[in-house]
């Protein structure tokens, strides 16, 4: 407890909360205010509560997409929203269905936390842990070379491609040759066999 006299008034502040007329000092007369000051008990006391409401927002503040986009914004919200509700945020980006709680940077209109901007979504890539069981299966390939020949193996079929032109070998034995601009030119014979030969 701490008196202070001026003029012959005393003024009284009592420290904790409890203000009992028993700790007055003997002699005082005149009494102009008992102020009684609640003790500090670290985080949540008077003037330090962490959940009071801000008036005002400077940075990037990482919120979520409530809704899709339309003409009058992107529903977002974002912890410590003052309006208790989701916010219309003009955005940067297009929105849609499939981005319906995903993470976005916000930022707002002159600092106003009423008015928030979105600004971009927020990529966080999985890690997904692949077992064998997940794992997909590869056709095997072999290739068989001896300088002489070399033998090209899939179990159902083979491509060589290069721009608009491909040969394609299948399992089923077919053949088919495409391209833009087809030559066959032999210095021997050119030999065109088959059941049936068509031609357009």
């Amino acid at each position: 407890m701490s008196t202070q006299t001026r003029t012959g008034i005393t003024a009284i502040e009592l420290v904790p909360t409890a203000c009992d007329v028993g700790d007055l000092p003997n002699g005082a007369v005149d009494v102009l205010a008992v102020t009684c000051v609640p003790p500090v008990t670290g985080e949540g006391s008077m003037g330090t509560e962490p959940s009071a409401i801000r008036s005002h927002i400077d940075g990037v503040v990482i919120g979520w997409v409530v809704g899709e986009g339309g003409a009058t914004g992107v529903p977002v919200d974002y912890p410590g929203n003052p309006q208790g509700a989701a916010l219309r945020a003009v955005s940067t980006v297009a929105i849609g269905v499939d981005d319906v709680g995903r993470e976005a940077a916000l930022l707002f209109e002159a600092g106003d936390p009423r008015r928030p901007l979105l600004v971009g979504l927020i990529h966080r890539p999985e890690t997904r842990e692949i077992s064998p069981s997940t794992t997909p299966a590869i056709e095997p390939i072999h290739v068989d070379g001896d300088g002489d020949r070399l033998t090209l193996t899939a179990d159902k079929e083979i491509v060589l491609r290069c721009g608009k032109a491909s040969i394609t070998l299948t399992r089923a034995g077919k053949v088919l040759i495409r391209g833009a601009y087809l030559l066959s030119r032999s210095s021997g014979v050119n030999r065109i066999k088959g059941g049936s030969v068509q031609i357009n």
